[in-house]
Order: structure tokens, then C-alpha cells, then sequence
């Protein structure tokens, strides 16, 4: 199994009473202190070469805009600030390319990551949710075929020798020769992170993609998962483990008591503060199909827009906290069952403290990883036969 190590880098500094009944899109930057989010931004970069220098395979950062809940607008510059600093993978999850005027750009930012890394990119490719296209001011109902030019713009200016030209319905183009071109060949992996669409499953699956499962209870997981195996099976080949990928929120502590007292909060913080937006704000009009909204509600249990308490969303899998060997067993058990051979770990949630991340992320790591590390790799003896 592969592990990585996520970060939204939230800001913790709004004042309750401030916060409304939405923590996106209209929330004054007022609010914002530029001072603080100095001190903020160096401390999560040093969490997330935490991860790094704690043996994870990779770590993560994406891409949110107005609002508290994550600070990165650009998961490519953060990407730049932490390229030297960490020697694992960088994934990038991902960029918002429905969002973007000039996907080339995209394509150009991604590539320039990869030949500094020395080939240590993924690639993900996201619409966005739907209160960014609120925040940009752009039509929702245009979205996924915004998002699939705009995809297949970038791949075939990786792939294809320019100068071309490129004249579609959204972006039109003389010259398409963009420099420079990625240390990978023909281009970084690509994974799709998704909260279960049913338009995302097959879309990542006809392409060979990884795909990523976000915020989701764990029946939804084990019924998508096996969904897009369907679908990797209708395009002609079986998803290997490592295709298959959860991301959750974790937490490490000594005991199981010692976890839940200081998680608990952190986690209803991230749940009913960070998450906190109006229905129509979350999925707007024309943002995605009647269908593909009911799948993704469905595994929400409303989320976003309901208080949510931390007994109820550990009982439904929404993240995994306790001890050690609790938290070991929990995640070899639901490999047992789901397969999955890529893991997401968001060790930052809510407003969690530094010495609390640094403990629960090196208590992972000495006690939980090793043993993951294994699961779903092939017997040296299959391997060699």
C-alpha cells in the first residue's frame, strides 16, 4: 500500500460569531490576518515535510477558494515552495482545470514541477466544487465540459509534439508547443479525486486513472469501489490496487480514550465550521446531474449543511481515530474487505494543534505504516514465479 500524508491548511482565526451560516464565498476577507497566515503557512509547510521525513510515501495539497477551510488557491505554487524541501512524491489534488481561463497554463506549471522534482509529480485533475464556481462567477452547468476539454487539451499538449492548433467549444488556440514538457513521459500519473458521481467513476476508469474516494461513509466506499472496478472491467482490464484509493482523516494517540478527547472536537470543528455552507451553495443548479447529486448525498449524511456529531460519523467511517494498534487494525481490516492499495491520511483537521499533528503522524508512522506497507503488494514468491 501506498500512504500519503494530506493537508488543507485551514484558518483557524475567524470568531464564531462571524461565521454565518456559510464559511465560503461571502465570509469578508476582512477576517483575514495577513500577519497570522504568515505564521500559519510555515508551520503547515514544516507538518507537511513531517510527513515526508516520517517515511510516507508522498504527500498532498489541493486546490479551495473564499473560504476558511483551506488556504491553498494554487496546489502548483505550494507544490514550488515544498519541492526542495521533501524528496517523496508530490501529488497535487488537485487542479481545479473547469476553473481555469487557460488550461495550458496548467499544463506548463505541472510539467515545470516535474522536471525540477526529477519526475516526483501527480498529477490531479478536479472541477472544483460547487461553491467555486460562485466564487469565479461561472456558469455550473458548463462545468464537466469545461473540465473534460480542458483535460484533454493538457494530456495531448503532454503527448503530441506542437506547434498545433486546438479550436474546441471552450478554448481556442493558435500555437499549443508548450515548454517545457514533463520529466515523466508522456506525463505525470493522474489521479481523480472524487465524492462518488457516477459520471467522475467512469470518466477516472475509462482512462486508466487512479481514482481517490473523499468524505464519504463507508457503505458508499464499498459500493463505489466496487463500481469502478465495474467500470475498469467494461473498458478491458482489472484495477490494480493501487488504482483504487481513500482518502479520510486520522489520528494517532496513545490510547483510544486519549485520541477521541483531543480529536473529537477538531474533527466536529472540520465537519459543522469548515464544511459549512448552504445546500445550494454546496451543489448549484447545473453543477452535476440529479443522479450524480443523490449518489454524493447519499453518502454525506448531510454534511455541510447539518450539525454533525463525532460518535455518529465514526460509526458511519468517516475517519479513523485511537490508538495505534486500534487504528492498525481498523485500516487492515477495511483493506481485508475493500482492497484499496492507496491511502490519504488528512492527519490536520479542524484546528489541531502542531504538537498534537506531530505526535498522531509519528505514532502513524513507527506503529501503523509498517504494517500497511505490505498490504496488497505480491508474495516474493508470485513475484519471482
Amino acid at each position: 500500500m501506498k500512504i500519503f500524508g494530506f493537508h488543507l491548511m485551514p484558518y483557524p482565526h475567524v470568531p464564531d460569531e462571524a461565521l454565518g451560516d456559510t464559511s465560503w464565498v461571502t465570509i469578508s476577507n476582512a477576517l483575514y490576518d495577513p500577519e497570522l497566515g504568515h505564521a500559519l503557512y510555515g508551520r503547515y509547510l514544516d507538518e507537511l515535510e513531517l510527513y515526508d521525513r516520517t517515511g510516507f510515501d508522498g504527500i498532498s495539497v489541493n486546490e479551495h477558494h473564499q473560504t476558511i477551510y483551506g488556504q491553498i488557491p494554487s496546489p502548483n505554487v505550494m507544490a514550488a515552495l515544498l519541492v526542495q524541501r521533501v524528496k517523496g512524491k508530490i501529488a497535487l489534488l488537485g487542479n481545479a482545470i473547469a476553473l481555469r481561463e487557460h488550461p495550458l497554463r496548467v499544463a506548463e506549471e505541472v510539467a515545470l514541477l516535474d522536471v525540477v522534482s526529477g519526475g516526483r509529480i501527480i498529477c490531479g485533475f478536479v472541477r472544483g466544487i460547487g461553491a467555486e464556481y460562485h466564487s469565479f462567477s461561472i456558469d455550473p452547468t458548463s462545468s464537466r465540459e469545461r473540465f473534460f476539454e480542458a483535460h484533454d487539451l493538457i494530456i495531448k499538449a503532454w503527448k503530441e509534439p506542437g506547434p498545433w492548433e486546438w479550436y474546441g467549444k471552450h478554448y481556442k488556440l493558435r500555437y499549443v508547443n508548450p515548454w517545457p514538457q514533463p520529466y515523466q513521459q508522456p506525463h505525470p500519473p493522474i489521479w481523480s479525486p472524487s465524492q462518488g458521481s457516477n459520471e467522475t467513476v467512469e470518466w477516472a476508469a475509462s482512462n486508466r486513472y487512479t481514482y481517490l474516494h473523499t468524505y464519504s461513509d463507508i457503505p458508499t466506499v464499498r459500493r463505489v469501489f466496487g463500481e469502478f472496478r465495474a467500470a475498469c472491467e467494461r473498458n478491458g482490464y482489472e484495477a490494480s490496487p493501487e488504482q483504487v484509493g481513500w482518502a479520510m482523516p486520522i489520528f494517532v494517540a496513545d490510547s483510544d480514550d486519549e485520541a477521541r478527547r483531543i480529536a473529537a472536537p477538531q474533527l466536529e470543528t472540520l465537519f459543522n465550521r469548515l464544511i459549512r455552507m448552504p445546500r445550494d451553495v454546496f451543489f448549484p443548479a447545473g453543477y452535476t446531474t440529479l443522479e450524480g447529486m443523490a449518489r454524493v448525498m447519499a453518502g454525506k449524511s448531510g454534511l455541510g449543511t447539518s450539525v454533525q456529531r463525532f460518535d455518529e460519523m465514526a460509526e458511519k467511517g468517516y475517519f479513523i481515530v485511537g490508538s495505534a494498534d486500534t487504528v492498525r487494525q481498523r485500516l487492515e481490516a477495511l483493506h481485508a474487505e475493500m482492497g484499496f492499495g492507496t491511502l490519504m491520511g488528512s492527519f490536520q483537521f479542524g484546528y489541531l494543534g502542531h504538537e498534537d499533528f506531530a505526535s498522531s503522524v509519528q505514532l502513524f508512522a513507527d506503529k501503523v505504516l509498517p504494517a500497511l506497507r505490505p498490504l496488497g503488494e505480491p508474495l516474493a514468491s508470485t513475484a519471482a514465479a
